[in-house]
């Protein structure tokens, strides 16, 4: 297959980019390298993927759809999988339009290029954050999902909305996969355990929202690339108009305290905490049911938290400046 992976240069789709071109695959990265953090880190993601002369870089922003159009040609695409997006719930707060463009109409431009070039099978990366606050746990994926508390995850949703309508007007096969904190290597240095890990190793307060009561359900980065190749080859497999909503998660929760001591653990350091307040937007729980995940995909996470911290801190002591 060659398959079209936006975000493919970030910490998620780098790797399954990785996983698609060591199984056979051809893989069309698509990324507009947008400032959010460092571009050279996630140029440096794709080195091998680029020298492997089974995956092509086309440096192109999703909202600009006739820009990305132009740019891929007349090349044949047998599949997308749309990972690119602005993230992160805080800012979102701040700049709730951006996320807007980039989410929202992002998303329907990738939509449009499946439709205009016949492409039917279609991975969409969504978010737990658009279970809310309200949502019982587990949460699963037959939960109403209608009261998102960040603009983040109101525009997660509503890309879910315009995939359920794209695949009923069009007969596509489309998955929506609500990715659960994914966590290793390669992990954006905004995110909690590579933040943390770095303040730690400068002895540098760690800024504690809350009362660290919070939990999180952590996903490996290698689980969850498993579950988004997974949701690839059922879209192979499933009749057109086929739409499906799975949680992609460990089916485990981890509190906000126990994830910084973890964390010290493993980088055998004394942490030093500065309390803050709770921030706007930010859930006090996610907990993933994934019987549907195992049911339809076959989906079998194996990484535990302390395994986990382990393999992400062996990649980060192999940074620059770590």
């Amino acid at each position: 297959m060659k398959v079209l992976v936006t975000g493919a240069a970030g910490f998620i789709g780098s790797h399954v980019a990785e996983q698609l071109v060591s199984r056979g695959d051809e893989v069309v990265i698509v990324d507009s390298f947008d400032p959010f953090y460092d571009p050279a880190v996630k140029r440096r993601n794709i080195t091998s993927l680029l020298a492997s002369g089974k995956a092509e870089l086309v440096e192109a922003d999703i909202r600009d759809r006739e820009q990305l159009d132009q740019m891929l040609g007349d090349q044949r695409i047998d599949g997308i999988i749309h990972l690119a997006a602005r993230a992160g719930v805080r800012p979102s707060l701040e700049r709730p339009g951006a996320y807007v463009r980039t989410n929202v109409e992002g998303t329907q431009s990738l939509l449009d290029i499946a439709r205009q070039r016949g492409i039917r099978p279609f991975v969409f990366g969504s978010s737990s954050s658009v279970y809310g606050d309200s949502t019982p746990v587990p949460f699963k994926e037959s939960a109403s999902a209608d009261q998102p508390i960040s603009p983040y995850a109101a525009t997660k949703r509503a890309a879910e909305l315009l995939c359920r309508t794209h695949a009923y007007l069009y007969g596509s096969s489309m998955v929506c996969l609500r990715l659960f904190t994914v966590y290793g290597p390669r992990q954006r240095p905004d995110l909690a355990i590579h933040k943390f890990a770095r303040l730690m190793l400068r002895n540098e307060e760690i800024p504690l929202f809350g009362d660290g009561s919070t939990e999180r359900d952590y996903t490996f980065v290698a689980d969850a690339v498993d579950g988004i190749v997974r949701g690839l080859d059922w879209c192979l497999r499933a009749a057109p108009g086929s739409f499906e909503v799975v949680n992609i998660g460990e089916h485990a929760t981890t509190s906000l305290a126990s994830l910084v001591e973890m964390i010290a653990t493993e980088l055998r350091v004394i942490p030093r905490i500065r309390s803050l307040p709770a921030q706007p937007g930010d859930v006090q729980r996610t907990y993933a049911d994934i019987s549907h995940a195992r049911e339809l995909l076959g989906y079998d996470p194996q990484t535990t938290m302390e395994e986990g911290i382990h393999r992400f801190w062996q990649w980060l002591r192999e940074q620059p400046a770590s």
